[in-house]
């Protein structure tokens, strides 16, 4: 379990790189690496607001202890 997690670090990490790279004009499969890293942003990010909405992630509290 933790090879995987570092696996998803390292792709993440890498990505990041790639965006930074590409926007100091690297090479044309930095660019497109960049591209796909900021896509998969936008879509958990996209996840991450409808969940709000349909109350996924909420923990629940109401104030009442």
């Amino acid at each position: 379990m933790i090879f995987l997690l570092l696996g998803v670090l390292a792709l993440v990490v890498g990505g990041c790189v790639c965006v930074v790279w590409a926007e100091r004009g690297g090479p044309r499969w930095v660019r497109v690496v960049a591209a796909l890293t900021r896509g998969a942003g936008e879509l958990v990010s996209s996840a991450q607001k409808s969940g709000r909405k349909s109350g996924w992630g909420s923990r629940g509290d109401d104030g009442d202890d």
